[in-house]
C-alpha cells in the first residue's frame, strides 16, 4: 500500500477527516463513509453489516479472523476440538481485561453466549442453535453440539457472539432469557474488551468510537477517534473522499474506484454478498407468487448479462446462493430461456396481476444501487407478461417485511454471518431465509436433507461435496433468484493503511492505522 501522507482539509467540524496530530504528527481522527444498515449497539441483538463493522472494534470474540486468513485465529481464547467436531474447549488469555479494567473470565463467556441463546427475539439468536456452554474453571469454557459442527469456530467469530462484561451488563438489565433489558444501556455505553469504546451512536447519522485506555490485546487503537458516517449514495462517498471530507469510502463501485488516482489506496476483492430476488411461496401472503412454477418463470425470464451491466467492474453474475469465494459454489449461473419462462408462467396460473417489488433504496451493496437493478428486472419481466410495480423504501422500513416473511416479492441481499459456506444454508427449505420466503422443509424434503448433510459433515471433502449438491438443487428450484455478486471496493486516502476486507464485518477497523 502507498505510504505517502496526503494533506486534507477538514470541512465538517469535528466529523471531517482530521490530520491533526496526537502529539507525534499522526492523524487523531479517522472518518469513514458507509451506507448504514444499523439497528443497535448491543452485540447480542445486532445482525446487520454496519453493526458488525462497528462492534467488531468495540468487542472481542473468542476467535477472530485476521487479514485475509480463512482460518479462525485466537482472540480472547485458544481452542481445541474433539475428533467428532462436537466438543470445543476454549482457554482464555488470563491477562485480558474489559474497558473498566476487570478481567475477562469464563463467567463472562457463559453469560454472553447464553444471553444470545436466551433472547429468542434477537435476530442473532439462531447462531447459538444446538450449542450448549459449560464453564470448566475460571479460564476454560466448553461448547458442545449434538451434531458435528465444523463451522462452530467460524460461528464464534461473529460480533453478535462478542464477550460482554457480565457484571456490568447484568447491573443494567442484562439477562439470559427474554427478560433481558440491556439494549438501551448498550446503545450508549461499552461493556467489551476491544480497542475502541462506543462514544455515541445515532442509527441514522453517525457512530463515534474513541480509544479504550484499558485495552491490552494485540491490536491497540491507532486513532483517538473513529467517526463512521451514514452516507447512503456511493457517488457522495466518492465526492467526500476526493474532497478530503472523509478518509475511507466503503461502498464504491468498481467503476468509481477506477476514477481514483495515485493519491488513493484501493482494496478490490471478490464480495461475499449476493443480491437476489425472493418470491414468497406462502399463498396467504400472495397467491400469485406461491407456486414453484412462478419462481421458475422469473428465474428464466431474466437477462443476467444486462442486469450485470449495472453493477460495474469487479461484479459477477451470481452462480447460485453460494458466492464464488466459498467452497461448494457453482461455476456458472442461470442463462435466460424465454420459452421455458413462458411455459412456467402458464403453468403457474398467473393471471396478470400487478405485483409490488419491494427493495431498500438507501443501502447500496458494493456500490450497486438497487433502484436501477429493480427497474431492469421490471422491464425484463414485463416482456414475458409479468407486471411489476416498484416499491422502494429505506432499509429501516424494508427490513421488517423481509425478516417477517410478509413481503410477496422483494429484492434483497445476503452476506455471511461468519466466513464459512454454512452461512448460506439458511436459504434452504425450513431454514431462516427459506421460511422468510414461505418455504417450509416439507415443500422440498430432498433439499432439506442436503442442508442437513452439509451441516453435519465431519470432513472438508465431505462438506464441499454436500455444499455443491445443495447449491445445484437450489439453482434448479426454490423461491430465490440470485442476481449479482457485487465487487467489494473500499478506497482510502494515503494517510491510512490496513484496509482489510472481511465477509462478516466488511472493513476491519482494528487493522487501520496512520501511514508512516
Amino acid at each position: 500500500m502507498a505510504a505517502t501522507a496526503l494533506a486534507l482539509a477538514g470541512c465538517s467540524g469535528g466529523n471531517s477527516a482530521d490530520n491533526g496530530g496526537n502529539g507525534e504528527g499522526a492523524p487523531s481522527t479517522l472518518v469513514i463513509d458507509t451506507a448504514f444498515s444499523l439497528e443497535t449497539g448491543d452485540p447480542g441483538r445486532n445482525y446487520v453489516p454496519t453493526g458488525n463493522l462497528v462492534l467488531h472494534a468495540v468487542y472481542d470474540t473468542l476467535l477472530t479472523f485476521t487479514g485475509d486468513d480463512t482460518t479462525p485465529q485466537p482472540s480472547l481464547a485458544t481452542m481445541e476440538q474433539n475428533e467428532d467436531a462436537t466438543e470445543f474447549t476454549f482457554t482464555l488469555d488470563e491477562d485480558r481485561v474489559f474497558s473498566d479494567g476487570s478481567p475477562v473470565t469464563a463467567d463472562d463467556v457463559v453469560f454472553s453466549l447464553n444471553r444470545v441463546a436466551g433472547m429468542t427475539d434477537s435476530k442473532a439468536n439462531f447462531l447459538m442453535t444446538g450449542i450448549t456452554v459449560e464453564k470448566v474453571d475460571d479460564t476454560t469454557v466448553v461448547l458442545k453440539t449434538e451434531q458435528p459442527s465444523l463451522q462452530l469456530p467460524a460461528i464464534v467469530t461473529n460480533p453478535s457472539l462478542s464477550i460482554l462484561n457480565a457484571e456490568e451488563v447484568e447491573a443494567n438489565g442484562g439477562a439470559v432469557d427474554t427478560a433481558d433489558a440491556a439494549q438501551e444501556f448498550l446503545d450508549g455505553a461499552s461493556a467489551g474488551s476491544g480497542p475502541y469504546l462506543l462514544d455515541s451512536l445515532d442509527l441514522t447519522t453517525q457512530v463515534v468510537l474513541v480509544e479504550n485506555p484499558e485495552y491490552n490485546g494485540p491490536t491497540p487503537p491507532a486513532y483517538d477517534k473513529i467517526v463512521v458516517r451514514n452516507v447512503t449514495e456511493s457517488a457522495t462517498q466518492l465526492i467526500n473522499l476526493k474532497g478530503g471530507d472523509s478518509n475511507i469510502a466503503v461502498d464504491l463501485s468498481g467503476d468509481q474506484v477506477e476514477s481514483l488516482g495515485e493519491d488513493f489506496t484501493v482494496d478490490s476483492v471478490p464480495s461475499a454478498e449476493t443480491i437476489f430476488l425472493l418470491i414468497n411461496q406462502n399463498a396467504e401472503v400472495a397467491p400469485a407468487t406461491a407456486t414453484p412454477a412462478f419462481a421458475e418463470a422469473i428465474r428464466y425470464a431474466l437477462d443476467y448479462d444486462k442486469i450485470l451491466e449495472l453493477a460495474g467492474a469487479g461484479a459477477a453474475q451470481a452462480s447460485g446462493v453460494i458466492p464464488p469465494m466459498f467452497a461448494g459454489a457453482l461455476d456458472e449461473g442461470v442463462s435466460q430461456d424465454l420459452d421455458r419462462a413462458q411455459a412456467a408462467l402458464a403453468e403457474s396460473g398467473y393471471a396478470g396481476e400487478t405485483l409490488k417489488l419491494q427493495f431498500p433504496n438507501d443501502n447500496p451493496v458494493g456500490g450497486v444501487e438497487f433502484t436501477p437493478v429493480a427497474e431492469r428486472v421490471q422491464e425484463q419481466l414485463k416482456a414475458v407478461g409479468i407486471n411489476i410495480e416498484l416499491a422502494p423504501a429505506p432499509f429501516a422500513t424494508e427490513i421488517d417485511p423481509y425478516v417477517n416473511g410478509t413481503g410477496a416479492f422483494s429484492m434483497w441481499y445476503w452476506g455471511p454471518d461468519y466466513a464459512d459456506t454454512s452461512s448460506f444454508l439458511p436459504f434452504g427449505p425450513g431454514e431462516k431465509v427459506g421460511l422468510r420466503a414461505g418455504w417450509p422443509a416439507e415443500a422440498a424434503p430432498e433439499i432439506a436433507a442436503q442442508v442437513a448433510a452439509a451441516r453435519n459433515a465431519t470432513s472438508g471433502d465431505e462438506r464441499t461435496e454436500a455444499f455443491t449438491a445443495y447449491a445445484t438443487a437450489m439453482q434448479e428450484s426454490g423461491p430465490f433468484v440470485p442476481l449479482i455478486v457485487p465487487g467489494n471496493n473500499v478506497a482510502s486516502d494515503t494517510s491510512v493503511t490496513g484496509l482489510t476486507y472481511n465477509p462478516t464485518w466488511t472493513l476491519d477497523l482494528t487493522a487501520l492505522s496512520p501511514a508512516e
